[in-house]
């Protein structure tokens, strides 16, 4: 029997009733613990676990039945055997449910399965094609080595990424080890938590996390440019290696000024992957997680999937009269693994946000259209207009709230200890 980990979550929460009393980030100082401690999203075809009883490692594609009709076929998750090279793809995005819907389109056009970063630190290596990846994230680990050939950044607006984000850590209730992440893992992408759990989540991390959004955008950007996370100032490896450890440490006790002092002094480095396992870690393609999911944009971001992966070594693509095919099979029957797309109960705009988080969200969003709207390249102003998109749909919620549009009660707010950390990171 084979587990194929389509995802994971290493964040842990300790929880007192439905208010989250305080955090910690707990990856672990050694491999080992790293493995004990990750919190992988299983996937599979039917009740969520792949049960796979072949050997055979070549693709197993779905058929082009001719005009606009196809027959899906689940790929094939058997690792590829080794001495078969493939050009590879690295998923990478901020933890949400978006890659996902990404790296299932690319199974769905070649027949061939992704993997996830945490598989190949808990079982070792496997030849697979795709590798999703939340690196150089708190969720995430560079454990593929040099096995990547070229990167696809998916990118969703802050605002949805964190109400999903938050959704994975309630499905397997916060947890902190492997065996209660497992035990909860047929609850992946049910339902949606009650509003209070993520309230009390929200107030403690959205903060903190909105720069974690903006600060990984520019890593991939920027090829592993070492930055501080709530600065965004290029720091020193010194900086760089703290924030990234195990930790309790928050941004105060890593603060820029007192650890690294003056920016105009500081010499500018690149994460060491970026030159020794991957000579250039700059995205080929942007891909939306907002429009794959949209019947009028979905098939064309599902086109942009398939472009950057035809005529690649070792990947063949189902033909191109498919693939609009192959995305209906995928996003609007949804055929083969759970995604968000398939979660009951509360709507996504039932998580409220309050004015000064959106607002925020708005002024990270800016920051990262101000910086690369002078980028020349496609890919960069791909990255723009996806999110000038984002930012209209932050201003006119921050309109909603301001205005009373939407209306915010006592749990709405933010909690007390994240309204003094805003309150000390303003002066």
């Amino acid at each position: 029997m084979l587990f194929n980990l389509h995802g994971k979550s290493s964040f842990g929460l300790d929880k007192c009733g439905n208010r989250i009393s305080r955090l910690r980030f707990i990856f672990g100082s050694s491999r080992v613990l790293i493995c004990g401690l990750l919190v992988a999203t299983f996937c599979f075809v039917k009740n969520d676990i792949i049960v796979t009883k072949t050997v055979e490692s070549n693709p197993r594609l779905s058929v082009y039945l001719g005009g606009n009709d196809c027959r899906w076929e689940p790929p094939n998750y058997e690792p590829p055997a080794l001495n078969i090279s493939f050009h590879k793809t690295l998923i990478a995005g901020f933890p949400s449910g978006d890659k996902r819907l990404v790296f299932i389109q690319m199974e769905g056009l070649t027949g061939l399965s992704a993997k996830d970063e945490w598989n190949f630190e808990h079982d070792g290596y496997t030849n697979h094609p795709f590798i999703k990846s939340n690196y150089p994230h708190h969720e995430g680990i560079w454990s593929w080595g040099d096995q990547i050939d070229q990167v696809i950044m998916v990118v969703r607006n802050v605002r949805r990424t964190l109400v999903e984000y938050h959704d994975i850590l309630w499905d397997i209730d916060y947890a902190e080890t492997f065996d209660v992440a497992f035990a909860n893992s047929a609850n992946l992408y049910r339902e949606r938590p009650p509003l209070s759990d993520f309230l009390s989540w929200r107030d403690e991390r959205v903060i903190e996390e909105i720069s974690w959004y903006g600060w990984y955008i520019d890593y991939w950007m920027e090829a592993g440019l070492m930055r501080d996370i709530f600065t965004h100032k290029i720091t020193t490896p010194e900086h760089w290696n703290s924030i990234l450890q195990p930790t309790n440490k928050d941004r105060h006790d890593l603060k820029y000024d007192e650890f690294v002092g003056d920016e105009s002094n500081v010499v500018p480095t690149k994460d060491p992957h970026c030159i020794n396992d991957l000579s250039d870690c700059r995205p080929i393609a942007v891909i939306s997680g907002e429009r794959l999911v949209e019947p009028s944009t979905g098939p064309a971001e599902s086109y942009k999937i398939a472009a950057a992966l035809k005529g690649k070594e070792g990947v063949t693509l189902i033909e191109e009269g498919a693939w609009e095919c192959i995305w209906s099979e995928l996003i609007v029957r949804k055929k083969g693994v759970k995604t968000f797309l398939d979660r009951e109960g509360l709507t996504e705009r039932s998580y409220n946000f309050s004015g000064d988080m959106i607002l925020l969200m708005v002024h990270e969003v800016d920051r990262l259209i101000e910086k690369y709207d002078v980028w020349t390249e496609k890919v960069a102003q791909d990255l723009v207009i996806l999110l000038r998109e984002h930012r209209e749909m932050l201003e006119s919620e921050l309109k909603d709230v301001q205005e009373g549009r939407i209306l915010l009660d006592n749990l709405d707010v933010l909690g007390p200890e994240a309204r003094k950390r805003m309150n000390a990171a303003t002066k």
